[in-house]
């Protein structure tokens, strides 16, 4: 059966497997930045330390052999830019957004400049499980094959849930996020635990980028990102700071990003590049239907920059 065949139910299924290819690397990265901003502090950086941690990942893949060990190399990457932005923010005056700002070109610029031996090599690629070998329809089945790191974003977005209702160190996160003052009249150093958060966030972004360069589209190109490190931002705003959520909004965003190439697949030519633009739409939809004064920042840590 073909494309031909399926008619219109093309394009759902199209969008089903976009969804979940698409949607990994942003339950990942929102993922961290959930953590992050749970701690009080917003990173804009995300963007530079996903393209690092694409590279990174590919360059470590393609000379150990193993994607996983790529995976390893990119989480490092990440964990490492993570540390830098806490540290820098926890210095006095000085601002959480202009940092993230400075290390997100500082990461491009990086990752540019290292990968430029990467470009050409191939390196090994990360495994998937075909849950859709029932089907004998071969768009079904490849919409069905879903990657090791999905199941585990879904995985980390529960434990990340449970973590912060049930938990000392998801307590501590909290109180450090929502009252600084609170933190230090209950003894916590404020600025490990917002440093140690943004560590985590890092990670989960390299993460994010080593799937970009091992899996989908897998290979390390200087345009990999396409602003989804921005975009997460927004979307963990979206998700109102609920890892859960996250999920949910890290699915919507996939399936935006994959209309248009399932428009493609039934032959719907006309705008074609202005699909590819529905990401960056819905992100701007969001951001204008979270901006009233009411309901904007509902649910917003109280230490963050944008809430002051």
């Amino acid at each position: 059966m073909s494309a031909d065949d399926l008619g219109l139910w093309a394009v759902p299924i199209a969008m089903l497997g976009g969804a979940i290819r698409v949607s990994t690397p942003f339950i990942l990265v929102s993922l961290g930045e959930c953590i992050t901003e749970r701690s009080g502090r917003i990173n804009l950086g995300l963007e530079g330390t996903l393209v690092f941690g694409a590279m990174a990942g590919y360059a470590v893949a393609y000379e150990s052999g193993s994607a996983w060990i790529g995976v390893a190399g990119a989480a490092l990457a990440g964990t490492a830019f993570g540390l830098v932005h806490g540290w820098i923010c926890k210095l006095p005056r000085v601002n959480d957004i202009a940092v993230g700002i400075a290390l997100m070109l500082f990461g491009i610029g990086l990752a540019f400049f290292f990968g430029k031996p990467y470009i050409q090599p191939s390196a090994p690629d990360l495994p998937s499980i075909p849950l859709g070998f029932w089907s004998d329809i071969p768009q079904l089945e490849a919409a069905l094959r879903v990657n090791v790191l999905f199941i585990i974003g879904i995985a980390l977005a529960f434990v990340i849930a449970w973590m912060f209702r049930s938990t000392r160190t998801g307590l501590t996160i909290r109180v450090v996020g929502d009252s600084s003052d609170a933190a230090r009249a209950m003894g916590i150093d404020a600025n490990r635990v917002r440093l140690l958060s943004t560590a985590a966030g890092g990670a989960l972004a390299g993460v994010a980028g080593a799937y970009l360069s091992l899996y989908y589209p897998g290979s390390w190109t200087e345009g990999i990102s396409s602003g989804q490190g921005l975009m997460a931002v927004a979307l963990v705003i979206f998700a109102r700071w609920n890892p859960i959520n996250c999920i949910w909004a890290a699915l919507l965003f996939g399936a935006a990003g994959a209309l248009g190439p399932a428009l493609q697949s039934v032959g719907v030519t006309s705008g074609y590049y202005l699909s590819y633009a529905a990401p960056y739409v819905l992100t701007l939809i969001i951001l204008i239907a979270t901006s009233s004064t009411t309901r904007a920042l509902e649910g917003a840590p109280g230490e963050l920059s944008i809430t002051k």
